[in-house]
Formats: structure tokens, sequence, C-alpha cells
């Protein structure tokens, strides 16, 4: 493959990237698929391809739907014992941010609330709403008709439109809510921590989970005992990651989270999911396979001070 060819996929590899990662919920495996979809390049004739990106886009979101419909991906996301992996802001894979609907596609809330979603109609509605793609571009990406694709996005938007959740929020807003909700964690006052969450609020983890089974709890009071409970140190916790982490402020997937840090080794980040200025739902993630591409950036990253030194 010549130069010019090479250089036509790496002009759109973060774009490829960062639709299968809509799609997958996983950095990793959107990666194979961006991948997957170079091998077939490399072994096209692009010059009798008539608009290359339009061509890579259809491969790498058949790619990840073929992923999402394997057996292991089925019995994996229908035991209810996935979460998707945590992306640290600046990461080109979270792509677009332009509109509301570009940066909401990318939150954990929203990535969890299109597990209900079947994978074609996930699909359109990443091409859709994310993506900016016309009924005509997207009825040509899936093999569909244009009327499919307008009655997939039309159930897909009814769908989530009734757990839609906000999150968005630049660095200096993020330390301000992760500081005051440390601050309430840490009290060891449940009513403190009841003030800043929804009364239907949720969490979710896999760090407390076992036998690989996640924790979840939903309801203001489960939620903030849990919570309290869960941030309160102890030697077999601290055994648990390896020592006395530091907690950060950061913002992840365009929401605000806490990042538990040994030096420069990330062991935990938990996402708050905000409506109206309230916590609503807690998604946390410890798995170092999970966290291994968020370790990456974390360390090329510059940081605010710690809101704790040690916990």
């Amino acid at each position: 493959m010549d130069t010019v060819a090479v250089e036509r996929f790496e002009a759109n590899r973060d774009r490829l990237a960062s639709i299968a990662y809509r799609l997958l919920g996983s950095a990793a495996d959107a990666e194979d698929a961006v991948q997957d979809a170079y091998l077939r390049w490399q072994t096209s004739d692009p010059g009798h391809i008539d608009v290359p990106e339009a061509w890579l886009t259809k491969v790498v979101t058949n790619l990840a739907l073929d992923r999402l419909r394997s057996a292991q991906a089925r019995r994996e996301r229908a035991a209810g014992d996935w979460l998707p992996e945590p992306l640290l802001d600046g990461d080109p894979m979270l792509g677009p941010a332009q509109t509301v609907e570009q940066r909401e596609s990318v939150t954990l809330a929203m990535l969890l609330l299109m597990e209900r979603l079947g994978p074609v109609e996930r699909a359109v509605y990443v091409l859709r709403e994310a993506f900016s793609y016309s009924h005509a571009e997207v009825a040509d990406i899936l093999d569909i008709t244009e009327t499919s694709s307008q009655q997939h996005v039309h159930r897909a938007r009814r769908r989530v439109a009734a757990e839609r959740v906000a999150g968005e929020a630049d660095r200096r807003a993020a330390r301000r809510i992760v500081e005051a909700f440390v601050d309430a964690a840490s009290s060891g006052r449940t009513e403190r921590l009841v003030e800043l969450l929804t009364d239907d609020a949720t969490v979710v983890s896999e760090g407390a989970g076992v036998g690989g089974k996640l924790m979840r709890r939903t309801g203001v009071g489960p939620v903030a005992a849990n919570l309290r409970a869960g941030f309160k140190p102890t030697p077999a916790k601290r055994r648990l990651v390896g020592g006395s982490p530091s907690i950060h402020a950061a913002v992840v997937n365009g929401a605000p989270a806490m990042v538990a840090a040994l030096g420069d080794r990330v062991v935990g980040v938990v996402v708050l999911g905000l409506r109206e200025e309230k916590v609503v739902n807690l998604v946390g993630v410890s798995s170092r396979d999970r966290l291994e591409r968020f370790n990456r950036l974390w360390r090329r990253a510059e940081h605010d001070d710690p809101l704790i030194e040690q916990w």
C-alpha cells in the first residue's frame, strides 16, 4: 500500500475509533475494530473506492456490530456484569464535542443506557446523534432503508429520553463538584451525602463485586450509606489497592470524576452523573484492564493538586 493510502487511513483513525468506542463502550475493542478495518483497507484497492471516508466508516461500524453480536459479548452484557471503559478528558477517542448530543453520547451514563438498544438501533443513534450522518448515509452504512433508519432513531431517542442524564463539566466545575462530594463522603455523616444525591440515585461498581458480579445500589438512602462505608479507608482496602492512593478531581467522559492514584498509576475512577446539580448516578471502575488506556493518558496529563494526599 502506498504512502498516500496509509495517510488517508491515518487521517480517519481518530474518527473511526470514536465511532467504534461509542458502539462498544470499550477502548480496547474499539482499537481492535479500527485495526481490523486497516487490514481490510490494506487488501482493498483505494483507487476504486469513490469515497474512502464513507467506505471506512461502513467497515468499522459493521466490524463493531459484529463484536456486539458475538456470543461472548452477549454473555458479558446480558449478565449485567459489564461497565464501559472510562476515558480521560482530552482523549482523541472521545471524538467530536461541538454539540450537546455529541458530548452526551460519550458519557458513561449514556453508554450504559445504550446497552438497552439493539445493535442496529444503537448504531443508527450514534451515527445520527454523534456524527450527524444523514438517514441516506446511515442506510448505506448499515444496509437498511432510509425509512428503517428513521424508525430506529425515533425509537432510540424515545427510549433514552426518559432517563437522559446531563454530565457536562469543565475542569474547574469538576473540581468544585468532586471536592464537595469527597468532603461529604469523608465526613462520615450520611445526611451530608443525601443532600448531594437525587432521590433516585444509583451506584454501580465493579470494585466491590464478588465473583465478578457488579455491586449495585438504588435510592438515596442505600446509596448514601454505601458511599459513606465505601469511602472510609481501612487496612484491608489499602492492601487491596496496594497502598494509600491520592484522590484527584478530573473530567472523565465529559463528567466530573474522582480518580484514585498511587504515584502515576490510577487504581480507580468514580464518575458522577448529574441532574440539576445533584448526583443521580455513580459508576466506579477499578479493573486494571479497563484502566489501561486511561493510565497511559493520565501519565502524560497535567493534574491539579490532589483533594486528598493519602486516602
